[in-house]
């Protein structure tokens, strides 16, 4: 199985913190944008008839800020031209203040079963402060709206002087919209967003202090029914994400439009970042790819550990001897006996201690040859 990825780089407006590729001055050109989306994904198709996909995930951008008629659009020409399974995971990420009643109905056609909503915080100030579009109570009505789906919300912390009491009225907030998985990102301020400069202002909360945010969110989610799965990810038991799943696990994927990422068939590759580069080449019956590589020997053994530790299930050791024919436990003898402190050990898998998650990067660089 094998997943799908759409970006939707169009936006009402950019946040401070956002370093993804969207941009809110071009949303005039999305009709050419899709046009050339779509001929990118015939073109793929064509050559990937023999993978079968389980999820679909439009992200972005804002990908409920478009006219919905580009999702339906994108959803028909995949159950033309892909191999998708009955059950499908096919989700949309929704900018709570985006979403209206005419919308969900062309959702439902072009067969959504999972919204994704950037909720962020329950705090109005905040989320001005930010640049967010919405407000608490547009969460909500969003979250009337889709009731019946399966529900995500984004919640983010270390923002500004955000304290246990913000981080747990912004849980309950996403929890009472009847959402049942959460990611909760640490913020991290990138050179060139506005953020940053606060960042260099000491305005933001100090790493230790996002630590000790993050530790308090793991245990109220889990009081809440809510575990977690990967490091910035959890969920009731039966409702993770199938498609950030089949990352974690180096599942094959295929990315349409700008920035999109793929990898298939052992070979990553990455879409160019101008809309304009990206329409110019299709139109010239091009791929549009910026960069490209194939992941083998020593580089796919370590990308293989480096996805499994950022999950609570770990390294499975028979998984590793299948994909690379030897053993995981002599391959990385040297990091596992650096990191052992750190590391669950068993029969079946290798895990980082779940007090030691947060801070796996760090363990990580143990494992890079």
């Amino acid at each position: 199985m094998a997943g799908i990825y759409i970006h939707v780089p169009f936006c009402a407006s950019k946040c401070s913190y956002c370093d993804f590729a969207s941009f809110p001055k071009e949303t005039g050109k999305a009709e050419a944008y899709f046009a050339c989306l779509y001929r990118e994904m015939r073109s793929r198709f064509a050559a990937l008839k023999d993978k079968t996909f389980d999820t679909v995930y439009f992200g972005g951008g804002t990908p409920s800020f478009v006219d919905a008629k580009y999702v339906l659009g994108a959803m028909r020409l995949i159950k033309e031209c892909a191999k998708l399974t009955e059950n499908a995971e096919i989700t949309l990420e929704v900018n709570p203040g985006t979403l209206d009643k005419g919308k969900l109905k062309i959702y439902r056609e072009a067969g959504i079963n999972r919204f994704s909503l950037g909720l962020q915080s329950a705090d109005d100030k905040t989320l001005k402060r930010i640049g967010r579009i919405h407000d608490a109570k547009d969460y909500l009505n969003a979250c009337a709206m889709l009731k019946g789906f399966n529900l995500s919300a984004d919640v983010m912390i270390g923002l500004y002087d955000q304290t246990t009491e913000d981080v747990k009225n912004s849980i309950d907030l996403a929890l009472s919209g009847g959402v049942k998985h959460i990611s909760l990102y640490a913020l991290k301020a990138e050179p060139g967003t506005p953020i940053y400069t606060d960042y260099l202002n000491g305005e933001l909360l100090s790493d230790d202090e996002v630590a000790d945010l993050y530790d308090y969110a793991v245990g109220y989610l889990k009081q809440k029914g809510l575990d977690r799965y990967e490091v910035s990810n959890f969920a009731v038991k039966g409702f993770e994400s199938k498609h950030n799943l089949n990352y974690w696990m180096r599942g094959e994927y295929i990315g349409f439009g700008v920035a999109a990422s793929s990898f298939i068939d052992g070979r990553r590759f990455t879409n160019v970042f101008s809309i304009d580069e990206y329409v110019h080449l299709l139109l010239n019956n091009k791929y549009p790819e910026a960069s490209g590589e194939v992941i083998e020997g020593e580089d796919a053994k370590f990308e293989f550990v480096m996805l499994a530790l950022r999950t609570t299930f770990g390294v499975d050791l028979d998984k590793y001897r299948s994909a690379f024919g030897s053993e995981f436990t002599s391959d990385f003898a040297d990091a596992i006996k650096s990191t052992e402190k750190y590391l669950d050990i068993s029969k079946e898998r290798v895990k980082i201690k779940d007090e030691y998650l947060y801070v796996q990067n760090e363990i990580l660089m143990y494992y890079l040859k």
